[in-house]
């Protein structure tokens, strides 16, 4: 019989969210590792069922192991929920901005104007703004406004 060894699987590094971009899939185990929790599950009760009688497993190492997939699990967790809790206070944020008048950096052009509508595309707000010479712009992106005022 072939000795398996430890698994000891490492958590990826999680991406900073940044809210004018659209969001991501959800990750979670599975996308991270390939494998689901019940996977991992399974490759340990394997590795029990082939471990050298002679020479058994750690119970210490067993339980270590449990509580590592325990742990990405609960982290992966917590990891969807932020993302949802930022993707709803974006969502507030644009809301709160209708009939606002904001200064917004556009190609390189500031425009002013007052926020008309706002849109969702793939959970990401875009700004609809009627400038003060009376143009309407669609798409904008929330992270591009620089100032907010009330309207007069």
């Amino acid at each position: 019989m072939q000795d398996v060894g430890p698994v000891t699987p490492r958590p990826a590094p999680t991406p900073a969210i940044d809210p004018s971009q659209p969001p991501s899939a959800p990750s979670n185990a599975t996308d991270q590792f390939g494998l689901s929790f019940e996977s991992l599950l399974q490759i340990v009760l394997t590795q029990l069922t082939y471990q050298d009688p002679l020479e058994p497993m750690d119970n210490f190492e067993f339980v270590s192991q449990l509580a590592q997939f325990s742990q990405i699990q609960q982290a992966q967790t917590m990891n969807e929920n932020l993302e949802l809790l930022v993707r709803s206070q974006t969502t507030g944020q644009a809301a709160a901005l209708l009939g606002k008048t904001v200064d917004l950096a556009a190609g390189g052009n500031l425009l002013t104007g007052e926020i008309t509508g706002v849109s969702f595309a793939n959970g990401a707000p875009s700004l609809t703004l009627e400038t003060t010479q009376g143009q309407t712009i669609s798409g904008l992106p929330l992270g591009n406004v620089t100032q907010i005022r009330e309207t007069p």
